[in-house]
């Protein structure tokens, strides 16, 4: 070949050392130069899509599936036929996807003797069964793939097969098992054994999974190890989206509400570029900030963006349609959702069913559902599960009239979630705790958990559950002795529950400027820098009940 080995030595050993833009361009340059090996059009095909270049990358895998078929190397010439499978299915073209496999399918026919490529093509059947309802079928042919990966010590098809195995399982009730597997599988890909591409789609699945099965400890540690392997390849887009995304949710856990938006927004921005099973994440978190801040408009919008991806934005939607005083839709969505789902996803929406069922006027069915997802936890393993179903109970509890129960429930919830660093959720605890003491005619007590919920509800800028706060703790407005205006308070109002200017000129019928003059004044009047603390004075004042 004519190419210069200058080039192309640097093109791979940018890709050794995960430069990916630099390794694109060498190899590109040398490719341009004199032609590249089958094996590093298949290498510049894996930097393209590690980029967000699909259309690249996708022509330049055909191009080594082409020459692999000119050399002879029909076992190679399949595997890249099995990833263009793969890459079109993500990309949204089935059509192509299905030549593909087709294609591929003839080339493993008419080989002498089995491949490793016959465990690559089983790899797209799997996941068909898998998101199909067959969970049971996608096991047996996973493990078939993992096997056939055993044979020919074909680190990447084992590591994909192993992580089939594992979901399978997961998805079929057995999380202890599933996530014993995809812990054995991280294993391999931390250590380097894996190659890129397989390495990002099993850190992004077994963090989902985790996630699926309420492992919050699990899904923490692995986003770390995501995190890190992602900042060592900074230029890298594919696979970096669902790390902000899976970022987001922690954020959003853990109180620190800003940034979680912030790591959405990334998320989508990432999606855009060239990582689109980011999509569905970013959105849906986006959409839980903004229905936790109140913005149900703006909430419902950006679940029906993850929506588009073809998942149902769920348990989110639901509980936009009870924050609406919409229940029988909320609850009509709810239990079609839950009875059409996999034990893992119903163990998933369970918790916001009895949620949605209490609202509803259901206890029966509240009660029934509590008690389904406290059967299956296991709080040594799993402490957010454990703080979910005693929550929930607590919550049954109190509506069946038991208070005592509920209050020991409720406090047991909000250790959990404490020591999960949960503010949201604790706070919702306290929430019941004070209920539970009025109930049980200890005033004082109520007041105290009531007064802790409202604040840390007003620190995470939480508007809809301060004012349930300061509904049920029977407080009312005291505005009379407030400097500002009947309009100011409108606005503060409408600030407070987290709307921008642009919205609380939609529902005064004013313009952005009117509304941005009142805000500047809201501030003065009541000396204050900013609209946090705008609506911190507000709850703190009994302005908004």
């Amino acid at each position: 070949m004519t190419m210069p080995a200058t080039t192309l030595d640097l093109g791979r050993s940018a890709f050794s050392e995960h430069r990916w833009s630099d390794a694109f361009e060498c190899l590109a340059r040398a490719d341009t130069a004199g032609g590249l090996p089958a094996q590093d059009i298949e290498l510049v095909a894996s930097v393209a899509m590690l980029l967000g270049k699909d259309t690249e990358g996708v022509a330049y895998l055909t191009r080594a599936h082409d020459e692999f078929i000119t050399l002879g190397d029909t076992d190679s010439a399949a595997r890249c036929a099995a990833w263009l499978v793969l890459y079109l299915m993500d990309l949204g073209e089935p059509a192509r996807s299905s030549g593909w496999m087709s294609r591929a399918k003839h080339l493993v026919e008419g080989l002498d003797s089995p491949t490793a490529a016959e465990g690559y093509l089983l790899v797209p059947e799997a996941l068909g069964a898998l998101y199909g309802g067959a969970p049971e079928a996608s096991f047996a042919i996973f493990s078939r793939a993992l096997e056939i990966g055993r044979h020919f010590q074909d680190k990447d098809l084992m590591a994909l097969g192993q992580l089939g195995v594992g979901t399978a399982r997961l998805t079929l009730g057995f999380p202890d098992e599933g996530l014993q597997l995809l812990d054995e599988v991280m294993v391999s890909v931390i250590a380097g054994e894996v190659s890129p591409i397989p390495s990002g789609i099993i850190y992004c699945a077994v963090i989902g999974n985790c996630r699926l099965v309420l492992d919050v400890r699990r899904a923490q540690e692995w986003t770390a190890a995501l995190e890190k392997w992602c900042g060592d390849r900074p230029d890298m887009v594919m696979f970096s989206g669902q790390c902000q995304s899976h970022r987001a949710e922690l954020f959003l856990l853990h109180g620190a509400w800003d940034d979680a938006l912030a790591a959405a927004r990334i998320a989508q921005d990432r999606a855009r570029r060239g990582d689109p099973e980011a999509t569905y994440g970013a959105w849906y978190q986006q959409g839980e900030i903004l229905r936790l801040r109140g913005s149900l408009a703006e909430a419902e919008a950006a679940y029906a963006r993850a929506g588009e991806t073809g998942f149902e934005p769920l348990p989110g939607m639901a509980l936009v349609r009870l924050a609406q005083q919409n229940g029988p839709q909320a609850q009509s969505m709810m239990r079609r959702a839950v009875a059409a789902s996999d034990p893992a996803n119903r163990r998933r929406l369970l918790p916001a069913l009895v949620e949605v069922e209490l609202a509803s006027g259901d206890l029966a069915a509240a009660r029934s559902a509590a008690n389904e997802f406290a059967s299956l936890v296991d709080a040594e393993k799993r402490p957010l599960e454990a703080a979910l179903a005693a929550h929930a109970e607590a919550s049954v509890l109190l509506a069946e009239g038991s208070a005592e129960a509920a209050l020991m429930a409720a406090r047991t919830a909000w250790r959990l979630w404490f020591s999960l660093e949960a503010p949201y959720e604790a706070a919702r605890c306290r929430v019941l705790a004070g209920r539970a003491c009025a109930a049980l005619g200890d005033p004082d007590s109520a007041t105290m958990e009531f007064e802790a919920a409202r604040a840390e509800f007003v620190e995470l800028g939480a508007a809809p559950a301060a004012s349930e706060v300061v509904g049920i703790s029977g407080e009312r407005d005291q505005g009379t002795n407030s400097p500002l205006t009947v309009r100011e308070l409108e606005v503060l109002r409408l600030v407070a529950e987290g709307n921008a200017n642009k919205t609380i000129a939609r529902s005064l019928y004013l313009s952005e400027k009117t509304v941005a003059r009142h805000v500047s004044n809201i501030l003065t009047k009541l000396a204050v820098p900013s609209r946090v603390a705008a609506t911190r004075y507000a709850f703190d004042h009994h302005l908004l009940s």
